[in-house]
């Protein structure tokens, strides 16, 4: 049997911007991509703490160091400039690979700068 497990996540980013006109997806810091091992056009759910709205896209890479965690697209309506949103992405994994999992965790700063890796 295999089961879906939390294989990283981006805590507390910032939105800094959320862009209607978009095909879709939301556009994630190279460099955070990287941290937290996230590929681009890896499915990603993202959770808003500020207005508890839940969502699932897929990742795209934006400029390394700048920080942008845009959301594109109809999604745009659920996030706004500011908001704060957990990124959050799932890999399955059979039996034998189920002892001693732990997820990737990234923290990032108020301007979405990796800060360190977080326990679960």
């Amino acid at each position: 049997m295999n089961r879906r497990l939390l294989k990283s996540k981006i805590h507390r980013a910032r939105v800094t911007g959320a862009d209607l006109d978009y095909t879709g997806s939301v556009t994630v810091d190279a460099d955070l991509l990287d941290a937290a091992d996230i590929l681009e056009h890896e499915e990603v759910h993202i959770y808003n703490l500020t207005n508890g709205s839940r969502l699932s896209t897929y990742a795209i890479p934006g400029p390394a160091g700048s920080g942008t965690i845009c959301i594109n697209g109809a999604a745009a309506h659920l996030c706004r400039a500011d908001d704060l949103v957990i990124l959050a992405s799932y890999a399955e994994y059979d039996e034998s690979e189920l002892c001693g999992h732990e997820p990737t965790l990234i923290m990032v700063d108020e301007k979405n700068r990796f800060r360190q890796e977080a326990t679960a």
